[in-house]
């Protein structure tokens, strides 16, 4: 078993679900769907073993906001 890491955040009228140790990221309507679904994305990208080995490593995660001027 493998602890992995995942953020989700709102885009529009969706909530985008992403996981921070592969690239792999899902969405849905409500916060548990964008979970539930990003559980379904990573369990059917995991059944090829190879992946496996693509894992990072993260200990520690933290979020924050920054401001440019565009």
């Amino acid at each position: 078993m493998k602890s992995l890491k995942y953020i989700v955040y709102k885009e529009g009228k969706y909530y985008v679900s992403q996981c921070l140790n592969v690239d792999i990221s899902s969405f849905g309507k409500t916060f548990q769907e964008a979970k539930d679904n990003l559980q379904e994305a990573l369990l059917l990208f995991f059944e090829d073993k190879s992946t496996v080995k693509n894992i990072r490593t993260i200990h520690e995660t933290m979020i924050g906001d920054t401001y440019i001027n565009v």
